[in-house]
């Protein structure tokens, strides 16, 4: 297989690319932004392996030396976008997504001052949005690009434009984007949350939660029932719902607040789905009331917490890990029906009627069938070129491959049924 390594570019080479729109079309099965189109770790891939042949699927590409980084790729338009840490300094790299070759690369800030020396590297995944790609570094210095050529099209710092604040670990959170608009997360008492124009990078409005409520790690979501559009987002104190047009606090829950917030809030329907590692997850039920909403607490349970890995829900099902084993809950009851340790703490995105699981301490990802019953895997894959940290990135399925991050390696994998 194809193994690529970064090599400095022709200036000639990415002026040329510059003029040239991308030939490729974006398709339903891209990767877009984080946990995929809707932030809610589905891809819309299908035609896929049901069940993996001994050892895994085939490697398509790989690439090493990226630098150290958390980052999951996105994929959009026939190229694939992470983060990447080298020293001091932050960058965006984007990639041929069929052959991984690189195409360019650009500086987007530089490392967090809180980030943490035991946990190296760029947290933030970009977000794609036509030809533009957003990018937030750790230290909160947050940058648009054309994707085509990675140039700068506007650039602000959280921190040092809205007196933002954040906990221990520095930005993580990858922005969102809506309409026009772009939403993120600064924190602090003078734009906990903001929306800016995503063309420009000007404040459209700002979002005064209250007092200490600083950024955490997880991402807003978007949540849509009826007339109401409000943007969900795990804050310092709790989960939060503002409103979308002008930012206006319309609800609030801290039960599963703690030291580090770091799962993204799953919202359905009416529900919103919110966890903790050592709080439990919680399911809220979003009434509409005028110019303001009600979040009453469905239940709380601590067997829920899933954390880094997120969760999915499928067919009314909850699916996620806690610190040790997978687990299975009905959604709307938080009842817990089954759990198992064959995967231990792990990140989940589910395609075409599988889940894939990729454990946080081995690397190695699983296949697994979805069912209230039982445990039901599929398949293995053992990760090579394990990296000495924990296998944070989100696994991704976008096009018929399957790629894994970790650290300076990133991999692609062939899961199409018909080329198999």
């Amino acid at each position: 297989m194809p193994t690529r390594l970064h090599l400095p570019l022709c200036p000639l080479y990415l002026a040329l690319v510059s003029t040239l729109w991308n030939p490729f079309p974006a398709t339903a099965a891209d990767w877009p932004q984080w946990r995929g189109l809707h932030r809610d770790g589905f891809s819309q891939d299908t035609g896929l392996l049901q069940k993996w042949p001994k050892g895994g699927p085939q490697l398509r590409w790989q690439v090493l030396n990226l630098g150290n980084g958390y980052s999951s790729p996105t994929i959009s338009r026939g190229q694939l976008y992470l983060q990447t840490t080298r020293g001091d300094h932050e960058f965006t790299l984007a990639f041929s997504e069929a052959t991984g070759e690189k195409i360019w690369s650009a500086p987007i800030g530089k490392v967090g001052p809180n980030r943490g020396p035991q946990y190296p590297g760029t947290r933030s995944t970009p977000t794609v949005d036509d030809d533009r790609l957003y990018c937030l570094a750790s230290d909160g210095t947050l940058t648009c690009l054309d994707t085509a050529s990675g140039k700068q099209i506007w650039q602000h710092h959280l921190a040092n434009d809205f007196s933002g604040k954040v906990g221990n670990w520095a930005y993580s959170e990858s922005v969102l984007i809506d309409g026009e608009k772009l939403v993120c997360t600064p924190g602090g008492t003078e734009a906990t949350l903001l929306a800016l124009n995503k063309r420009t990078g000007e404040p459209i409005w700002k979002s005064v939660i209250g007092e200490n409520q600083r950024a955490e790690y997880a991402s807003p979501v978007i949540f849509a029932n009826g007339n109401s559009r409000q943007y969900v987002q795990f804050l310092s104190g709790g989960v939060v719902g503002v409103d979308a047009v002008s930012g206006k606090l319309r609800w609030r829950y801290i039960k599963t607040a703690g030291n580090a917030n770091i799962m993204t809030p799953i919202a359905t329907g009416n529900r919103i789905f919110s966890s903790g590692s050592r709080t439990g997850g919680a399911l809220l039920k979003i009434q509409i009331r005028e110019d303001t909403a009600v979040a009453t607490e469905l239940y709380l349970n601590r067997a829920l917490s899933a954390s880094i890995g997120g969760a999915v829900v499928f067919d009314k099902h909850l699916y996620g890990t806690t610190r040790n084993s997978m687990f299975c809950a009905h959604f709307e009851t938080g009842r817990l029906l089954w759990s198992a340790r064959a995967a231990g703490a792990a990140s989940l995105c589910i395609a075409d009627g599988r889940i894939y699981v990729r454990g946080h301490g081995s690397g190695d990802v699983l296949l697994v069938e979805p069912s209230p019953k039982s445990f039901q895997p599929r398949g293995k894959l053992k990760q090579p070129h394990r990296s000495n940290t924990r296998a944070w990135p989100h696994p991704v399925v976008a096009n018929g491959s399957l790629f894994l991050r970790d650290q300076g390696t990133l991999l692609c994998y062939d899961v199409e049924a018909n080329t198999n």
